[in-house]
């Protein structure tokens, strides 16, 4: 039998360690902490049922309030649609009387354009010294 000459008491051989630095004692204090936090025994089995039942609950209600949802959402295409078919119609309407010739009262005012961004108008240079005048920019 061979014997240790190494008078450390916490030194490991095999890894030329020494366990009793600050490293090794703060990772044994983290291990004992979570020895205690961890429960001992399963969960006992009423609590059991009453997670399950729990979970089951939620998941019933879940379920129903989807199925209301696209119960909704079916119903109102209909709606939907109808609405969609008169905006298209009043779209093509409106288009028809641009074509035939009777003007947009608002469409065709010089300096006025439609654009993505909104409307806009362009100020003639009388209307923009006013405004300098006045202090507005």
């Amino acid at each position: 039998m061979t014997e240790r000459n190494d008078s450390r008491q916490g030194f490991d051989a095999r890894t030329g360690a020494d366990r009793n630095n600050a490293a090794w004692q703060a990772a044994r204090n983290w291990q004992e902490r979570a020895r205690r936090a961890r429960p001992s025994s399963s969960m006992s089995g009423p609590r059991l049922f009453f997670t399950w039942l729990m979970f089951g609950v939620l998941m019933l209600v879940g379920s129903v309030l989807g199925l209301f949802f696209l119960l909704v959402g079916w119903l109102m295409l209909p709606l939907v649609r109808h609405r969609m078919k008169k905006q298209a119609e009043a779209f093509r309407a409106r288009q028809a009387r641009n074509i035939g010739g009777a003007p947009d009262h608002d469409a065709h005012r010089p300096g006025r354009q439609d654009v993505l961004e909104g409307d806009y108008e362009v100020r003639d240079e009388s209307s923009r010294q006013a405004r300098d005048r006045d202090g507005f920019r």
